[in-house]
């Protein structure tokens, strides 16, 4: 029986990057601000992010991202799903 392992993602966050390198990856960060299809964010242990081609990201909220780890600093977002302002809050 063949699965489809294509959308496995390691769970990251600014610290453990670096480890995937080039591999599909999944984080939530807080979106700092974006410019020119780029969006800058912080990592829930406080590494500042660069993130490619998010289709999302509004300053101040929440984001999850998958993609591929591009370096220990950036992800090429393949998708992006916004968790407003208060993430982790009940």
């Amino acid at each position: 029986m063949d699965m489809d392992v294509s959308f496995r993602s390691a769970i990251v966050n600014g610290d453990t990057l670096k480890m995937f390198v080039g591999q599909r990856v999944r984080t939530v960060l807080k979106v700092q601000h974006t410019q020119g299809g780029i969006l800058v964010g912080q990592s829930t242990d406080g590494h500042q992010l660069t993130i490619r081609g998010a289709s999302e990201g509004r300053e101040s909220h929440y984001l999850e991202v998958v993609g591929i780890a591009d370096n220990d600093q950036s992800i090429s977002a393949e998708s992006c799903k916004d968790f407003g302002d208060d993430f982790g809050e009940i």
